[in-house]
């Protein structure tokens, strides 16, 4: 099974991080899913996972959030960002959640404003969840 990232899918910079990890991910290893779509609901109940303010991974029956699901995820890209997530792990899991969550805090005025969010192109968008994967 493919690991899934549930994002806030009211935020303008989560949707633009999709596109960016996607650009990045070469195997097309990760599926996506906003956390209020019918999908994303049922995958944070399934997993007692928390949405809202964080990124969510799951990958191998587990979730990660916050630091560890945007190094989890990291690892999985091309160079140099694989290489960049080993490193931060070195990082102590307190001091990396608490830059995780100054820029969660912060992440609606570091996108650009805009009064639609831009489909993806169809090669992405058979990379969204419209059902549970299998």
């Amino acid at each position: 099974m493919h690991p899934v990232i549930l994002f806030d899918g009211d935020c303008l910079f989560c949707h633009a991080s999709v596109y960016w990890i996607a650009a990045r991910d070469r195997k097309a290893v990760f599926r996506f899913a906003g956390q209020q779509s019918a999908v994303g609901r049922v995958l944070l109940g399934m997993m007692g996972a928390p949405g809202g303010d964080t990124v969510v991974l799951i990958e191998d029956g587990c979730y990660y959030v916050k630091s560890d699901a945007v190094l989890r995820i990291g690892r999985r890209l091309a160079w140099p960002w694989n290489w960049l997530a080993a490193v931060g792990f070195l990082v102590p899991r307190l001091w990396r959640d608490h830059m995780y969550d100054q820029i969660a805090k912060r992440r609606h005025r570091l996108a650009p404003k805009h009064d639609h969010c831009q489909l993806p192109p169809p090669e992405l968008r058979a990379r969204f969840l419209d059902e549970l994967p299998r």
